[in-house]
């Protein structure tokens, strides 16, 4: 006979030996941003003491049997260790890693012991357990429980600390598991009230320390980053030293518009498989902000690892991606911006499989017109020879550059501009603008699976940027004398129509191509 640590239940020998000798329970695997369905099988049989977790586990899959065996002991619980215990994880041909097998495991060997009345074709579970039998938290909550809705699920059973962020997603019933004591309760009949959480609304927030305000001078830096946040549009600032290209940079996200449900659920998915959502906050509701070095990887800025995990441009998803020193990044590392910059999205394929991240953001880059900086500069001469200066304008390639909408040049700012008292517009006046812009796009779109002008392909260009005679001679010129390719065609079009919606003007107007031709790449 055994008794169940602080428990009521008492099951006997008899029924580890009569009782069920197989058992299924369901969990999942995240892959990607997606998750696969996983069966938990649970055999006992006679032979040689063993227990075997097969189904192509990885170490952390496999050292689960200890954590099991001694979180089983330290609560009490004891099942039949001189059996043969086999554990498949199906389908067998996907690899399995992490310790959210933990729970299903656990609950499955449990289940095989004796008879309980337990749903197991209706409940799904994923936990890691710790040594003593408490729950810890585990990544990929968020694409679990959108699983869990979409494959009908009535109930989840997750660790306790991640029933908030679990709790987004309604039509699934939440069970939050403190510890393994919890659970065993809740099998002998004691409920465990189901997780409801009404305060955890989509309501975007916005706390930046930067504000248009504090920056002097830089007007046409400013109208240009303003066209790139209304329309999601790409930019590089060219500048020397100390010109002020970072600090604008920064003060990008506080001119976006606030977050809507869908663009906070895509990117809260991103971050919760990264495991990088803040404790305590199941939710990404400020405009992400990243600023990889240049330092780092391919493997980092674009996502990877032998099972692909979402990198840098993934978590910049629907915010900022900010590269400061951008020749300086290795000229592999940047061509892999070339897919996200114009599809929105990144394929990763490796050994163990091929994953698709969101990688739609917007790219913010800042150069320095030459090594020493200074080319071009009214006040400090150039030390670079041509050759150095051709060299490092190379180390960034013309398909790259041709995928950027805005190249800015941000001078040197005068003092007289400097010690200026008047503080040009707020984010908050600039952001007005923005999000006007954006209530027109949003308009524009709503039969389409798009959000921004800068997603537009070319059957939308051709429907909504529809341009007169008058329009079409001035493009027509500029294409020739500027030898713009194709796709700088489709792109200046594209980013007239966003210039129009911050004028608040149904149609297309030569002001708007020449301002948008002005921000081409000069040679």
């Amino acid at each position: 006979m055994r008794i169940l640590a602080n428990s009521k239940i008492c099951i006997s020998f008899a029924d580890l030996c009569y009782g069920f000798m197989f058992k299924k329970v369901h969990s999942c695997a995240v892959l990607g941003l997606n998750c696969q369905g996983v069966e938990v099988e649970i055999d006992i049989s006679q032979g040689h003491p063993e227990f075997n977790i097969v189904g192509l586990p990885d170490m952390a899959v496999k050292e689960a049997k200890e954590r099991i065996y001694a979180a089983f002991k330290n609560v009490g619980f004891s099942y039949p260790y001189n059996k043969r215990w086999t554990i498949n994880l199906a389908p067998a041909d996907i690899r399995k890693e992490g310790p959210s097998y933990d729970l299903p495991m656990a609950l499955g060997i449990i289940l095989a012991t004796a008879d309980y009345n337990f749903d197991a074709e209706k409940s799904l579970i994923v936990g890691e357990l710790s040594l003593e039998g408490k729950l810890r938290h585990v990544n990929g909550i968020l694409p679990i429980a959108i699983y869990a809705k979409e494959k009908n699920f009535k109930r989840l059973y997750i660790p306790s600390a991640d029933a908030p962020e679990a709790s987004l997603i309604k039509g699934v019933e939440i069970i939050p598991v403190e510890n393994l004591q919890s659970l065993l309760r809740h099998l002998g009949g004691e409920e465990i009230a189901p997780f409801i959480s009404d305060h955890f609304a989509f309501i975007p927030t916005a706390n930046y320390t930067n504000d248009m305000s504090h920056i002097k001078g830089q007007e046409n830096a400013k109208r240009a980053l303003e066209i790139a946040a209304a329309g999601a549009h790409n930019v590089l600032m060219s500048g020397p030293p100390g010109s002020g290209k970072t600090l604008l940079s920064r003060t990008v996200p506080s001119i976006l518009p606030r977050m809507e449900e869908r663009e906070i659920i895509e990117a809260t998915k991103i971050y919760s498989v990264a495991g990088l959502l803040p404790s305590g906050k199941p939710l990404i509701t400020e405009r992400p902000f990243r600023t990889p070095h240049h330092t780092s990887s391919g493997v980092a800025l674009v996502g990877g690892g032998k099972i692909p995990k979402p990198g840098e441009i993934s978590l910049a998803h629907r915010g900022v991606l900010f590269l400061d020193e951008f020749p300086e990044f290795p000229r592999q590392v940047l061509e892999s911006l070339r897919q996200p910059l114009e599809d929105g999205i990144i394929t990763v394929s490796r050994a163990q499989g091929t994953h698709t991240f969101p990688a739609n953001f917007i790219l913010v880059a800042s150069q320095n017109p030459c090594p020493c900086g200074y080319s071009g500069d009214s006040e400090r001469p150039c030390s670079c020879s041509p050759q150095q200066v051709l060299k490092y304008k190379n180390k960034i390639s013309g398909p790259l550059l041709d995928r950027i909408d805005l190249h800015i040049d941000v001078p040197r700012v005068k003092f007289s501009k400097l010690s200026e008292e008047h503080s040009g517009e707020s984010s908050d006046i600039i952001r007005a603008r923005v999000e006007a812009a954006r209530k027109i796009q949003k308009q524009r779109f709503k039969d389409k699976n798009l959000i921004t002008n800068s997603e537009m392909g070319p059957q939308e260009v051709k429907e909504f940027c529809k341009i007169g005679d008058d329009c079409m001679n001035l493009l027509k010129n500029a294409v020739s004398q500027l030898h713009l390719s194709a796709r700088s065609y489709y792109r200046i079009l594209k980013l007239s129509r966003t210039i129009a919606d911050l004028a608040g003007c149904d149609n297309i107007q030569e002001n708007h191509i020449g301002e948008a031709l002005q921000y081409r790449q000069k040679e």
